[in-house]
């Protein structure tokens, strides 16, 4: 396997933020009466806001309008951006750092694939804006994971094969777009539970046993 780029998923991999989504769509849920658990949460990982919104209004009581739904997600991400102002580099994943570094001194490109639109923030939050080779969001696609255009876009724009990248991914959706760009993918945290991954990984830093 010849490695020339690695693209990380952004929540679960390099930082986590998954109890700022909880609490945000658990707020929203409470604010229109519709049941929300961390079994209905875990639905949500790797899949776009309003995709996350049809499957938690699949339990409403009453049927929701386009333009409800759009000010549903908004009020949702608003939520969760006040939530990022406690993000620091103290909150990013064990051993992200050093592997990130790692890969740039072997000259090894480093992308973001994510399916947030408020990646930008994120990476500002956490001291990470100015690492990436190349970054690919939410702000820049039209189909969510597990459709593969963010993962192909970050592959384009490090101008890298896509089967010369591996991802690396906690979402199961996630995984299934890195497959369906022809990527190598290694699995952390919730997609460890994939069968499909061509790599699992206890921490982030096993990685770097592949691709060195």
């Amino acid at each position: 396997m010849t490695i020339k780029a690695v693209i990380f998923d952004l929540d679960g991999v390099i930082v986590s933020t998954d109890q700022y989504h909880f609490e945000a769509w658990s707020k929203i849920s409470e604010e229109e009466g519709i049941p929300f658990n961390e079994t209905i949460n875990h639905q949500l990982r790797g899949v776009s806001r309003m995709e996350s919104l049809d499957i938690i209004l699949q339990r409403a009581t009453k049927t929701y309008s386009d333009q409800e739904k759009l000010q549903l997600a908004e009020k949702k991400n608003e939520y969760y951006r006040q939530s990022l102002h406690h993000l620091s580099p103290n909150d990013l994943l064990p051993g992200v750092e050093y592997t990130l570094k790692t890969l740039k001194q072997n000259n090894i490109k480093i992308a973001i694939g994510s399916s947030s639109k408020n990646t930008p923030t994120i990476l500002k939050q956490i001291g990470l804006d100015k690492e990436f080779d190349a970054i690919a969001d939410g702000n820049d696609i039209t189909r969510s994971k597990p459709d593969p255009e963010v993962f192909l876009l970050a592959a384009t724009r490090l101008d890298i094969a896509p089967e010369e990248c591996l991802v690396v991914e906690d979402a199961l959706a996630g995984v299934e777009a890195a497959i369906a760009g022809k990527m190598n993918v290694a699995a952390v945290g919730e997609s460890l539970r994939s069968s499909d991954a061509d790599y699992y990984l206890e921490s982030i830093d096993e990685l770097l046993e592949l691709v060195l």
